[in-house]
């Protein structure tokens, strides 16, 4: 009687782990800003992502200036991949710049439409341009910060110090992790 039950459960939070937002929801090619330049993009149904690198409210429409990276299960830009390139994302209406900062991470669905140039140092740099549906933004990521200290005890440790017979002769105990949140929360007087 319980095996069903478990395997239903099983199923379900296997399933949640590698869930793509409704929104982004769908197939699409794999086209790369890198490879949009070409001619025969024109008109392409695309999921691209990347970090945030300007946002620029207009008159009728926002456009994101995005350094794309490749995406992963839940199409999510990947931290710490490699850039496919530069691509700008315009959606009608206004979306605030100091929410859809520099360094955030988003992806975008849409249409390829044409290019635009502008300047990144003194290069004239060409950017495919997504006339976009959806800008999801994406939650922050937390940092983790690694500590080695010479004051941490770890039970596991034991009092064999590095010669512990369970985890063979290291000569430092492993190092800590901690997660710092990005907007810690006030200090109370």
């Amino acid at each position: 009687m319980w095996k069903p039950i478990a395997l239903a459960a099983a199923v379900l939070a296997l399933g949640a782990c590698a869930t793509i937002p409704q929104p982004l929801a769908g197939d699409y090619p794999a086209t790369t800003p890198n490879t949009a330049h070409g001619a025969g993009a024109e008109g392409t149904r695309v999921r691209w992502g990347g970090e945030i690198i300007l946002t620029e409210p207009e008159q009728q429409r926002t456009c994101f200036y995005v350094l794309s990276h490749e995406l992963d299960k839940q199409a999510r830009p990947k931290a710490g991949g490699a850039s496919t390139g530069r691509f700008v994302a315009c959606k009608d209406g206004f979306y605030e710049p100091e929410e859809f900062a520099k360094g955030r991470e988003i992806t975008v669905t849409g249409t390829v439409h044409g290019t635009i140039t502008r300047k990144v140092g003194d290069y004239d740099y060409t950017y495919p341009r997504v006339d976009a549906d959806t800008v999801y933004l994406w939650a922050k990521r937390p940092r983790y910060v690694y500590v080695n200290d010479p004051f941490y005890y770890d039970p596991f440790w034991g009092p064999w110090g590095p010669w512990n017979p369970w985890y063979g002769p290291y000569w430092a105990p492993p190092p800590r992790v901690i997660v710092v949140p990005e907007n810690p929360p006030p200090k109370k007087n």
